[in-house]
């Protein structure tokens, strides 16, 4: 963690007098230093604060985005900086409050609306993320971000046909997002449909810079269609060997519910989602 030193960009300067002698009378000025001054450097402040935001350095960013908004509490960037903060540390409740001033006095600002769906959906407040998210997906197609949140706020109320949907017309426009293959993957795997989400999470779990959800999600896939032996090999690289065993626990549980389920519907290819159900995998929320 760095310290608090690194908050100023720039060195305090020191002025000092003049000395000046007399030629002929021999008198002269003592010297006087001039008094320290620190000139404020917003830009590099802020630069400083979003940079230990993106890093993980929450202390950091609070610290200086606080200071900021002492300086100017009207700053939408500074208020907005430290929203993004505050639901970093999971204090969602100031988290919320930081937005929705900005809103109130913004009500565009996308960055204030999608930290509201945000906060809606890491409460659990479904209905009113679904809302904000749908809103921020029309007006702002590029917005992966939004198309994320959408699609995660849909898995999260078994809407997994339409949660798809999101996802592939979201990859259309960026096929490169791995965020939102990694969504797509466990979306099919709670529909009922985990080898296609293994196949679609094979091609990136194998990459060398794989995100670790990509992987959980994977093993989860696994774990589904009963290979416990695959699951474990992947868990294991990332957690100790009791935090892997229970969520291979979990795995089983998830694959007797589905089985239980298919049985009630009569194994209908369009009626195999899973019910809600909690689910470790779903643990990182945009």
């Amino acid at each position: 963690m760095r310290t608090t030193t690194a908050f100023s960009p720039r060195a305090i300067m020191l002025a000092l007098a003049a000395l000046v002698s007399g030629c002929a009378s021999n008198h002269f000025v003592a010297p006087q230093p001039v008094a320290a001054t620190r000139v404020p450097d917003t830009a590099a402040d802020l630069r400083i604060a979003e940079q230990a935001l993106e890093a993980g350095d929450t202390e950091l960013a609070v610290s200086v985005f606080q200071k900021l908004l002492k300086t100017d509490p009207k700053s939408t960037t500074a208020q907005l900086g430290l929203g993004d903060a505050m639901y970093q540390t999971g204090d969602l409740a100031r988290a919320g409050v930081l937005y929705a001033g900005v809103a109130a006095a913004a009500p565009d600002d996308a960055r204030a609306q999608l930290g509201l769906a945000r906060v809606a959906l890491r409460e659990r407040r479904l209905d009113e993320s679904v809302a904000r998210y749908r809103k921020l997906v029309a007006t702002q197609p590029e917005n992966m971000q939004a198309a994320e949140g959408l699609g995660a706020a849909l898995d999260l109320q078994s809407k997994h046909a339409e949660a798809q949907a999101v996802y592939r017309a979201a990859l259309q426009q960026h096929p490169e997002v791995e965020g939102l293959k990694t969504d797509l993957g466990l979306s099919l795997i709670l529909s009922g449909k985990a080898r296609e989400g293994a196949n679609l999470l094979l091609d990136i779990a194998g990459l060398p810079d794989a995100p670790p959800q990509a992987r959980a999600d994977l093993a989860l896939a696994y774990g589904v269609l009963g290979n416990k032996e695959a699951a474990k090999h992947i868990l294991v690289a990332d957690m100790p060997a009791d935090s892997a065993e229970n969520d291979l626990q979990f795995y089983q549980h998830l694959r007797d519910r589905l089985g239980r389920h298919r049985e009630r519907v009569g194994n209908l290819p369009n009626a195999q989602a899973l019910p809600a159900a909690g689910n470790p995998s779903k643990g990182t929320i945009r």
